[in-house]
């Protein structure tokens, strides 16, 4: 692993969980992480009820947009979280693989997609404590 360790979050469309996870994990890391998210087949915008759900804690997600999934942004990743994309996620040895599950937020209203993010954030900031653990 780098000095600074990059993770990917990954699920289908790019539009809800992969989103949550990538800006609290670049919130709460500051810098000591490099973030990226994708999706296996992207969709046209974020998730409206997620960036509402993120917005409410007061992440600002309104500019990012779905990215495709690459082989190059698999390989450039250190850890590599699924959240529901099967086996549309290239493996490549030496890479820690974290497989979420969690419910996916489409089509919910923002009270679910709240219990969703809390659920998110709260495996987000674990695995920030293991990937900043043994920083020297």
């Amino acid at each position: 692993m780098s000095d600074i360790p990059e993770v990917l979050f990954v699920c289908v469309h790019n539009a809800g969980r992969s989103q949550m996870a990538a800006a609290l994990l670049d919130h709460h890391a500051g810098g000591r992480v490099q973030v990226r998210s994708a999706g296996s087949a992207p969709a046209d915008q974020v998730n409206p009820a997620a960036v509402e759900a993120l917005a409410e804690i007061g992440l600002d997600v309104t500019k990012a947009f779905p990215k495709p999934l690459t082989d190059e942004v698999v390989r450039a990743s250190d850890v590599v979280v699924t959240m529901g994309c099967g086996d549309a996620c290239p493996i490549y040895p030496g890479k820690l693989y974290l497989d979420w599950q969690l419910d996916d937020p489409a089509g919910k209203p923002v009270e679910e997609v709240r219990k969703i993010r809390d659920e998110i954030d709260r495996r987000v900031r674990e695995l920030l404590e293991e990937l900043t653990s043994d920083e020297r």
